[in-house]
């Protein structure tokens, strides 16, 4: 049995409102420590405040996906701030519908589905747009940007699944 292995990281784009929060509470952490060094105690528990909260909204803003293609096996991990992984989910060929671009004619007959949509991607549309929808036992959408080489593996192993047109 032969094992096909690819891996593919992809970086999220940053929403504009959680790096503006980020650098509000980073500004606001700082105007607090100059307070507490002006004698102000109170100012102490609203720059860590402040300070922990831009530490978690820089955590969960900075969020990077990886595939991992392992013998029939897709594997997603989120990456927060090239510090954390987590385990975000493992999805089985055998159990995937179709796997198209995002904007392809395959995909026409799933469009008026009520599915649950995870989004994997890279969180915008480019010109080209290079991400995929896959439909996973019918209950759920995942939208990913797969890289070429992960896109021909998955291809070899479901042929009647994996579109790229």
């Amino acid at each position: 049995m032969s094992e096909t292995y690819v891996e593919c990281l992809v970086k999220a784009k940053q929403k504009t409102g959680m790096k503006l929060l980020k650098y509000l509470l980073i500004a606001l952490t700082v105007v607090f420590v100059l307070l507490m060094l002006m004698g102000f105690s109170l100012a102490l528990i609203a720059a860590v405040v402040t300070g922990v909260g831009a530490y978690f909204v820089n955590l969960y803003s900075d969020l990077e996906y990886e595939y991992l293609y392992l013998d029939r096996e897709l594997v997603i991990d989120k990456v927060m701030a090239k510090s954390k992984r987590k385990r975000v989910a493992t999805y089985q060929l055998d159990r995937m519908e179709i796997l198209a671009p995002i904007h392809s004619y395959q995909l026409d007959n799933y469009k008026n589905r009520q599915v649950k949509i995870k989004d994997y991607s890279i969180g915008e549309e480019l010109k080209p747009d290079l991400r995929y929808a896959l439909f996973y036992e019918g209950g759920e959408k995942l939208i990913l940007s797969p890289s070429e080489e992960m896109v021909k593996a998955m291809r070899n192993a479901a042929p009647r699944k994996v579109f790229t047109n």
